[in-house]
């Protein structure tokens, strides 16, 4: 684990520019997971990533669907969202475990929800809300992890 990179984010632009700042540093066969409440940026961030990566759709949370696909030139990118699960076994039942492997991108809101189903975060995003603020906490888990926060540093 490395330190984490701490980050004031002033508004939805911040926000999506971190994600693009993030997509940068994305290789396939990695996992971010997203942290935070409703409404801290999770999605948001995740249409900064994909917009950088050349996506000029909508972008939506997977709330009901569980998971987006978006193919992309580089890399297949899985959005998911596991705010409805109830219990990691849910993970399992879903067949969607398969998407974890070394050819994709995963990011995962409501990572906690799956439980130790899910591979190790290559890093894992906190976002938090207060007074209005919102703020990132972004720690690298991998080498793969340390590289893509690397680059946004320097």
């Amino acid at each position: 684990m490395t330190k984490a990179v701490k980050l004031f984010l002033e508004n939805e632009q911040a926000t999506l520019a971190l994600g693009a700042s993030l997509a940068v540093g994305l290789v396939p066969g990695m996992l971010v997971a997203l942290h935070g409440p409703l409404g801290a940026g999770k999605t948001t961030l995740t249409r900064g990533v994909l917009h950088a990566l050349g996506f000029g759709g909508h972008v939506k949370s997977p709330t009901y669907a569980l998971v987006e696909l978006y193919k992309l030139s580089r890399l297949d990118l899985y959005h998911f969202d596991f705010y409805r699960f109830s219990e990691p076994e849910e993970l399992i039942e879903s067949g969607l475990q398969e998407a974890f492997n070394e050819t994709s991108v995963c990011i995962v809101e409501w990572p906690e929800r799956a439980g130790s189903l899910l591979p190790i975060a290559d890093i894992d995003v906190s976002l938090a809300m207060k007074d209005g603020a919102r703020s990132a906490q972004l720690t690298a888990h991998t080498e793969k992890g340390r590289r893509c926060l690397q680059q946004l540093t320097t």
